[in-house]
């Protein structure tokens, strides 16, 4: 890396940390010295048992010393910028376990409805959105809540009048509901006569004419009309992407997305473009493509794996789609829908399996979550002992048996904490008090002996690690009517959040060797934060602020001056 990587007015101005080449009375080092030297600081190292440390070395991307300042010092050259920490804190770089990366990119430049709290606001602002487009453009994303509203689910007819010129196919902020407008279903060529679609629903209302709600398989009804991101949009999303989520301190993700996604991440390494760190999953049912690609191809490097295969169990909570082994307390006819064949998700979860390739399924209802821990007993049984880290994306909702099945089969739990203080305003009227109970089980699961990965989910949840240790650890709901935590006995501690969303993301991705700790021989990636999270308020969690960003020993963010 160059030299002066840190030279700009990043750490004097921004941080309040000094940044200079090193003096003559610091220069004991006179070959292979360090790039970058961050001393005076409180250093969470992330490995088990070990104090704090007070400085840390890079070179060449990598941490070549963690220690005290006497002992960092000596890998201080004439060249090495040297970095004061004025006692703040320094992690491991944030590791986002679940992402949809480019889909989260591509967001951030369209209609924003996931704050609109009533339907004149929902409609004002796809109106005002379809105002800046030309005819025939499609407005697509949104990521609405119609929880924010009292509930009601909107109709075609509640945006027709202010689109008639732009198919609109908007999705709700948990990507399992969608609703389109009339020239959308008219593109689609979905009528009262389309049929059902199993896994899936058309919500309909007289004559079986649609409302313009589609659930789960039944998006692919009109999906399959949209137009896809062309390569250029691709990249601007990507770049987007990578800029939001080094503002708030992540470095590595795992994104759960498709070929083309895939095919976009590589571009970009080739290009030299890639800020952060991706591990890529593809369809689980395209296993027989993954283990050709990996055959020919291998895995990747440091800044691009193929991370493996994501399935799908069911839907989600907020759309009524979770499979559930009791009815919904809301909905006492209906417990939900699978939207994945139960033998087709065995056959193609042993097949990957026996390929050595690692299966990640998403599963949110308690019946959903024994489903897939019954294939992947069977499945480990069958096919003998290796280390296949089967991965459960979400386990919402489980029964209290299941839950110690998690340690047991060394199954890792891929949890989204931000959506239990979310979920939590309204989560109870869905399913019930005591349900919710085993409900977002973090203390519960890492109790029994679970490895906890935590994520976000973006583009369904903010991309913030920060608000997600602050709902591991407060389990305080968006409403703020649960100030004591809502279940508040399943909170965990703020060291236990953090590994979490490092050390124990980094085991989850097979790359626990390269990152997730700070150490000699990993990867210099790192984060400051402008206070120590285990010295002040759990409550304040969430205002702390990210002062620094470092991938590989190259700063990807910093703070702007005040």
């Amino acid at each position: 890396m160059r030299p002066d990587v840190l030279s700009r007015p990043l750490l004097a101005a921004v941080l309040a940390l000094a940044s200079a080449p090193a003096a003559a009375q610091h220069s004991p080092c006179v070959q292979n010295c360090a790039d970058i030297v961050v001393h005076d600081a409180a250093v969470w190292t992330g490995v088990r048992g070990a104090p704090d440390a007070r400085a840390l070395a890079v070179r060449g991307g990598r941490i070549v010393a963690v220690g005290s300042d006497l002992e960092v010092n000596r890998q201080i050259g004439p060249r090495t910028r040297i970095v004061d920490g004025a006692g703040k804190m320094v992690v491991p770089g944030f590791i986002d376990s679940h992402v949809h990366f480019l889909s989260g990119g591509a967001s951030l430049a369209s209609v924003q409805l996931r704050d609109a709290r009533t339907r004149g606001e929902f409609v004002r602002r796809i109106r005002d959105y379809a105002r800046t487009l030309p005819r025939g453009s499609w407005i697509t994303e949104g990521n609405w809540d119609h929880s924010l509203w009292g509930g009601e689910l909107p109709r075609k007819e509640w945006i027709d009048s202010v689109t008639p010129h732009n198919p609109v196919w908007i999705s709700r902020l948990d990507g399992h509901m969608a609703l389109a407008n009339s020239a959308a279903l008219r593109a689609a060529g979905v009528t009262a006569a389309t049929r059902d679609v199993e896994g899936g629903e058309v919500v309909r209302g007289a004559g079986r004419e649609p409302t313009g709600i589609f659930k789960d398989n039944a998006l692919d009804l009109v999906d399959r009309v949209v137009p896809g991101l062309t390569p250029e949009q691709q990249d601007r999303a990507l770049d987007a992407a990578m800029r939001y989520v080094a503002e708030r301190g992540v470095t590595s993700v795992d994104h759960m997305g498709g070929w083309g996604d895939l095919a976009a991440f590589r571009r970009a390494h080739a290009a030299g473009r890639l800020r952060t760190r991706i591990s890529a999953a593809v369809p689980l049912d395209s296993w027989a493509r993954l283990r050709d690609t990996v055959a020919a191809r291998g895995r990747g490097d440091e800044w691009l794996r193929i991370g493996g295969l994501k399935g799908f169990v069911d839907g989600s909570l907020g759309s009524h789609t979770a499979a559930m082994h009791r009815p919904f307390t809301d909905a006492p006819a209906d417990s939900g829908l699978l939207v994945t064949p139960p033998d087709s998700l065995y056959a193609w979860t042993s097949a990957a399996d026996r390929a050595g390739l690692q299966v990640m399924v998403h599963a949110i209802g308690d019946r959903a979550n024994t489903l897939i821990l019954d294939i992947y007993e069977r499945v480990a049984r069958e096919n003998g002992a290796r280390d296949r880290r089967f991965r459960v994306e979400h386990a919402q909702h489980l029964l209290p048996a299941d839950i110690p099945r998690f340690g047991a089969l060394d199954v890792i739990p891929s949890m989204q904490p931000y959506h239990a203080i979310d979920d939590g305003r309204w989560a109870e009227a869905v399913i019930g008090p005591e349900r919710a109970r085993t409900t977002y089980p973090f203390r519960t699961l890492l109790d029994t002996g679970a490895g906890l990965a935590f994520g976000s989910d973006w583009f369904v949840a903010p991309p913030t690690p920060l608000e997600g240790i602050y709902a591991a650890v407060t389990r305080r709901t968006l409403d703020d009517k649960h100030p004591g935590g809502w279940v508040p006995e399943q909170k965990i501690t703020i060291e236990e959040a953090l590994r979490a969303y490092t050390s124990a993301a980094a085991y989850a991705a097979f790359q626990e060797r390269e990152k997730g700790t700070l150490e000699p021989g990993k990867l210099a990636d790192f984060v400051v934060i402008d206070r120590d999270l285990r010295r002040v308020a759990p409550e304040t969690i969430r205002d702390a602020q990210i002062l620094l960003t470092v991938v590989g020993g190259t700063v990807v963010y910093q703070a702007p001056q005040p």
